[in-house]
């Protein structure tokens, strides 16, 4: 126990270093990042490779206990996260040092930015009180504003002012809940809040308020205006990790909020809302990506599409015998999720890094230079669909299951339909790009480093499938959201 209480500061301070580090000694931010990112990666596998069923365990900084100390909490769905965080974050790491490598002056701000968030996200998944996940969220949000602006331009400027007003947006909505729950009840603890929620005005107002802040940085339908611009106008490495992990952080705090805290009061009325807002963020992003003419930008909707899809978890856990299936679907789905779009958003680069332009209807040919890079988006698009035996699958496999066992038959629907409309997006990509050519551009030579972490991390959406079930039973995943989240303090 004392072991992993010294990695759960190890994994949120060495990163916060490394920033400091590649900032003071800019020659070497490269070498610092990726040595930081497989020390990361290494952390956090000897931290599960301990306690391969990680079941509330906290840890208390400086011997505080709560409330007045500053506490760190973690389970199965916190090991999760982490563990989701730190393979993306290997893979697009030892990406970006190749597509910066001729951009020194962006490399330079790209590590120590990108290493902040790393410490924030991770941080932001082991907290366990409100406001301290308030810092963290704000600390992730300015620094994918940050990030989004490294590409320089008017478009990515533009997105990124836009992206940065929603954030503080958000913010204000999710400290002023905070704020309420305070006055109401004079702690800030989520195991302590969910003993102590009652159903009153205050409650209900601060459940809508934090709700809705977390809508907005989630980019959930119709809150989604602020990413299609913000991730397809970024560098491919930052557009990756957007997708990937920083939207993933709100809709982890949501699921933290209706699962463990507001469970007591959650309608199924307000359940059902939450899931029509899926619905439409599943159906309309995936007709925008139908229509997106550039490929970042299909890669982009997509994303807003695939949001959906997590909180359709919402109005199934509230059937009778259907919460443990519909939140392990969500998880897998966040997991298989990360892992795909990473290497979309990669492979989305390398495209327009060898072409010069990323134009869907002018791929002919690409799969003649590169094969691996297409091969890459193929596989990644098998597990978005949804297609056997990828996570993808696995995850609305689950979701399939909570609807017909809650009789909820109009997500089945959704479910069906989006997986058919997310096929026809990828099938319209990889049509073009396997188009023959009989006199082809000069092929450039690319460094390995743009395109093999791309197809290690769509091999892994890929093979979450095949281990399923090992993974639900030795994360926690199936079980950690269904159980209430109020562990007894520790004495």
């Amino acid at each position: 126990m004392e072991t992993s209480s010294h990695l759960y500061i190890a994994i949120i301070l060495v990163p916060l270093v490394a920033a400091i580090l590649a900032f003071l000694w800019q020659r070497f931010a490269v070498f610092i990042g990726i040595t930081t990112a497989t020390v990361i990666a290494l952390l956090v596998a000897t931290w599960i490779g301990q306690d391969l069923q990680i079941t509330n365990a906290y840890y208390y900084l400086g011997g505080w206990h709560l409330p007045l100390g500053i506490a760190l909490y973690a389970d199965g769905f916190t090991a999760t996260m982490l563990v989701m965080t730190a393979l993306v974050g290997l893979g697009i790491s030892i990406y970006a040092s190749a597509y910066f490598k001729n951009n020194q002056s962006t490399a330079r701000l790209f590590w120590p930015i990108w290493l902040i968030m790393w410490s924030a996200l991770n941080a932001l998944f082991l907290s366990a009180d409100l406001f301290n996940i308030y810092v963290t969220l704000e600390l992730v949000s300015l620094s994918a504003v940050a990030l989004v602006a490294l590409a320089q331009n008017s478009e990515a400027n533009k997105a990124a002012l836009r992206y940065l007003l929603v954030g503080l947006f958000g913010s204000l909505c999710y400290l002023l809940g905070v704020g309420l729950l305070y006055s109401e009840y004079a702690m800030l603890e989520l195991s302590l809040l969910g003993d102590a929620i009652t159903l009153s005005p205050v409650t209900v107002s601060a459940l809508a308020l934090m709700s809705a802040g977390l809508i907005m940085k989630a980019a959930l339908f119709p809150m989604h205006f602020w990413l299609p611009p913000a991730h397809g106008s970024a560098p491919a490495p930052v557009s990756a990790v957007l997708s990937a992990l920083v939207v993933k952080a709100a809709v982890y705090l949501l699921f933290r909020l209706w699962f463990n805290v507001f469970d007591s009061i959650v309608t199924d009325y307000s359940a059902q809302l939450i899931g029509a807002l899926g619905a439409a963020a599943v159906l309309w992003g995936s007709l925008q990506a139908l229509r997106a003419e550039r490929f970042k930008l299909l890669v982009a909707y997509s994303t807003v599409a695939q949001i959906g899809y997590f909180f359709l978890a919402i109005p199934l856990v509230q059937g009778i015998g259907t919460a443990v299936v519909a939140v392990s679907g969500a998880v897998y789905l966040m997991l298989s999720h990360a892992l795909a779009k990473a290497a979309m958003f990669a492979s989305a680069g390398t495209i327009l890094h060898v072409a010069g332009h990323d134009r869907i209807n002018d791929l002919a040919g690409i799969n003649q230079s590169y094969p691996v890079t297409v091969f890459t988006i193929a596989i990644a698009g098998v597990s978005l669909v949804g297609l056997p035996p990828s996570g993808g699958f696995m995850g609305k496999w689950l979701l399939l299951q909570a609807a017909f066992t809650s009789g909820q038959w109009w997500w089945v629907v959704v479910l069906l339909l989006g997986s058919l409309l997310a096929a026809g997006y990828i099938f319209r990509v990889i049509a073009h790009a396997f188009t023959h050519l009989d006199e082809l551009p000069p092929v450039q030579e690319l460094d390995w480093r743009m395109q093999w972490p791309a197809l290690v991390i769509a091999v892994l959406a890929m093979m979450l499938g095949l281990l399923a079930y090992p993974l639900a039973e030795i994360m926690g995943v199936s079980e950690v959201l269904s159980n209430t989240y109020r562990p007894a303090v520790m004495p």
